[in-house]
């Protein structure tokens, strides 16, 4: 025999061995003889309907346990409303697992966003929003700068009996919140942090000074600020 007989017997008894083996991790057989009978969510949702992640991972299943493609079902689990994050595994002889961790939601972001506790920007379309959740915006890449000083004028503000319900950071660098009694407040985009502690240390003077609500308040003055009252406008 010649070697390049060899060859081809060599070749073509390879491809006899690896071509079933091909087939049934690609799926052109075996899914009826090795089918995917059990699906195990974990139990601890609240948001996301296990319902949903089962028909997101069903067409992946259906391809038998050595063709599933276990990166696809992952993807399409991830791209669900709610879900942070997504793993999905199978279990011999016929098991899928996923298992789903949740966005918990800190405030919402902008228009029609929200942000997750861990700091990620998540679309709020088809997400049944909590009720009382502060206002936060400004650029995506400044996150951790807008949650930051929110945390901070929270503590400020805080004694005095109030809350921070909006917290916003204009593409000029120039910040501006709300505070939970409808006090509208424009703080700048110099010495914010100093601005909101000698405001916060105040407003309660303020306050008592002045029988109408305070509805506006312009930070932006080195030596004092620029107040407006409802139904009544003063410097």
């Amino acid at each position: 025999m010649s070697a390049l007989a060899r060859i081809l017997a060599w070749t073509l008894a390879v491809a006899l061995v690896a071509l079933p083996v091909v087939a049934v991790v690609q799926g052109w057989i075996g899914a009826e003889r090795w089918p995917l009978r059990t699906l195990r969510i974990n139990d601890n949702l609240q948001q996301v309907d296990p319902a949903v992640v089962r028909e997101a991972v069903l067409p992946f299943a259906q391809q038998g346990f050595f063709a599933v493609r276990l990166d696809e079902a992952r993807h399409a689990v991830a791209r669900l409303p709610w879900v942070e994050q997504a793993e999905v595994s199978k279990r011999w002889p016929d098991v899928l697992e996923v298992r789903v961790s949740e966005h918990r939601p800190y405030a919402r972001w902008g228009e029609g966003r929200l942000l997750s506790q861990q700091g990620r920007v998540f679309p709020a379309a088809d997400v049944d929003v909590p009720q009382g959740l502060p206002l936060l915006h400004g650029p995506d890449g400044r996150v951790d700068e807008v949650v930051e000083l929110y945390q901070e004028a929270s503590g400020l503000f805080a004694p005095a009996g109030y809350s921070v319900r909006a917290l916003l950071l204009d593409n000029r660098g120039s910040w501006a919140m709300v505070l939970s009694n409808g006090t509208e407040v424009v703080i700048g985009s110099h010495q914010a942090r100093i601005r909101m502690a000698r405001f916060a240390r105040l407003l309660p003077q303020l306050l008592q000074q002045e029988q109408l609500p305070l509805s506006r308040a312009d930070l932006r003055y080195t030596n004092g600020f620029a107040l407006t009252w409802a139904e009544e406008s003063t410097a």
